[in-house]
């Protein structure tokens, strides 16, 4: 029987490359999706043409009952995730000053609050299981902070210290929690920013792409990975070091 991993945010971008990239890795992958139903079922056809196996599976990861809806059904008839990757997350930019209660509150519960729902659904089978691997994907501005963007950098910093405590809690049940902290990323997230004039700042002086991020998750996934917990894997050209 293959190994599970469920995806967040797996329908676009850097979710959907780790999605693919965990599916040629042998597991049978869960992708989801908020609202971009027919990219996550797109992707799940392409996965299973290519011989893998993948299910959409919907729900906004930044309410709890939703999360609970769609995914104990699945553990209960599957089992629980051998790997489980937050990915799932969203940007409201704009100066603090200005900052509006839900521009706020919007980003922390979907990039924070989504990790916290997610994995403590999928935690008890893993923890019972006794094995797992966690993979969180934060961000260089949750390193190294950005002007414009102190909600979305106070989400993503706060996923680094969850998924270090996390770490030590459950690192005695031979479960991994790391992080992957991508900068600069070729994604839609990025289309309208000035991509030349950006790269500058990076020392590899380009942007990275989904593929690359992907094959780090990849390798925090798997059996090489297993001595290695509570980590920080920068993948950002030299942005942070």
């Amino acid at each position: 029987m293959s190994k599970i991993a469920l995806v967040t945010g797996a329908s676009r971008g850097i979710g959907r490359a780790i999605a693919a990239r965990l599916a040629k890795d042998g597991y049978r992958v869960w992708v989801n999706y908020g609202r971009s139903k027919d990219e996550a079922e797109s992707l799940c056809s392409e996965i299973e043409s290519a011989g893998g196996s993948a299910v959409p599976v919907g729900f906004d990861v930044g309410d709890a009952e939703a999360v609970k809806a769609a995914l104990e059904p699945l553990i209960d008839s599957e089992g629980a995730p051998d790997v489980v990757v937050s990915n799932a997350g969203i940007t409201r930019d704009g100066l603090f000053a200005m900052t509006g209660h839900d521009e706020w509150h919007g980003v922390i519960n979907t990039n924070l609050g989504g990790f916290y729902h997610v994995t403590k659904v999928c935690l008890r089978g893993m923890l019972r299981r006794r094995s797992g691997r966690i993979v969180a994907i934060s961000s260089v501005s949750g390193q190294a902070g950005n002007p414009g963007q102190v909600n979305y950098s106070a989400s993503k910093a706060g996923l680094i210290g969850a998924c270090k405590s996390l770490a030590k809690e459950i690192a005695s049940r031979k479960i991994t929690v790391n992080v992957v902290a991508p900068g600069f990323v070729e994604t839609d997230m990025v289309k309208e920013l000035p991509k030349e004039e950006l790269a500058k700042a990076v020392p590899l002086g380009r942007f990275g792409t989904p593929d690359e991020i992907a094959a780090a998750v990849s390798f925090l996934a798997g059996d090489e990975a297993g001595y290695i917990t509570g980590q920080v894997l920068g993948v950002n050209g030299g942005m942070y070091m």
